[in-house]
């Protein structure tokens, strides 16, 4: 078998319709991988007087820190990035030169929820020459602190999963630290949640292209709740992998967790090779 050339598998994933077939090339160094970042919404628990991922961190748009890791890591061969239709152009709002020398694509498809948007995102990488049997990174924009090294580990350990025949995908995640408890109605404690085996979802979300975008449209018709990408896979029957991410990429979400991404980014790991 020549480098670069993989075993050639037929597959229809348990979850999947009778006639979603393809080949895949499975372990092929010549797979594609695209990023997809969703960046329609408020997020309006994080406060300020604009969107979230478009406040400063550490002197610079917090989406700059993601569009900054994919286009840093050789593995990515393009991103797409999801804007509403009524925003404007990043140098509108930034100026031409905050997100100079990074590889992106935009589009104006977002949707009125998350999952809307990555689906409307999905049919955008039609257009920049994704198939089906591509894979796909969907990042979170508030979460700042992602590196090349993450994505790196995160793609490794997906391509090499060898507990799947054919790897179904796979999103960065830490294992729950602390002691969970459920509230009753009256905000009291009403009962201790096992942390043992609890891990707490982070992005990327690697999944191939066709599988993922029909598991968001299935969840979409049938107004099931999913919330995140692997949620809409879990829904056909498929397990993604569970692989070690970091504190460090954590999910800016309230007015306090400005303060902290700004100390991690300005003290840790450099989130581009530049």
């Amino acid at each position: 078998m020549a480098a670069g050339e993989g075993r050639i598998i037929e597959c229809t994933p348990a979850g999947l319709p009778a006639g979603f077939r393809y080949s895949i090339s499975r372990k092929s160094v010549s797979d594609r991988r695209f990023a997809l970042i969703p960046c329609a919404g408020t997020g309006s628990r994080a406060g300020g007087p604009i969107q979230k991922q478009y406040q400063t961190v550490a002197g610079r748009p917090m989406l700059w820190y993601a569009l900054a890791a994919f286009s840093a890591c050789d593995a990515i061969s393009a991103t797409a990035l999801v804007l509403a239709p009524d925003d404007m152009p990043l140098e509108s709002r930034f100026g031409a030169a905050a997100f100079a020398g990074l590889r992106f694509d935009t589009a104006f498809v977002g949707g009125d929820s998350r999952h809307a948007s990555v689906l409307a995102g999905l049919h955008h990488l039609g257009t920049m020459g994704a198939v089906d049997t591509d894979w796909v990174l969907v990042h979170d924009a508030a979460r700042p602190g992602l590196t090349p090294a993450m994505i790196d580990t995160l793609v490794r350990a997906v391509e090499s999963d060898d507990a799947a025949s054919e790897p179904i995908g796979g999103i960065l995640a830490v294992p729950v630290p602390d002691t969970l408890k459920r509230a009753d109605a009256a905000a009291r404690i009403g009962a201790t949640v096992p942390r043992e085996g609890l891990w707490q979802a982070q992005t990327p979300q690697m999944f191939r292209i066709g599988v993922l975008r029909h598991a968001l449209e299935d969840a979409l018709a049938a107004g099931a709740v999913v919330t995140d990408e692997a949620s809409a896979i879990e829904r056909l029957g498929l397990h993604p992998r569970l692989v070690n991410g970091s504190l460090r990429n954590f999910k800016v979400t309230y007015p306090e967790d400005f303060a902290l991404a700004d100390v991690l980014l300005r003290t840790g790991t450099p989130t581009s090779n530049t």
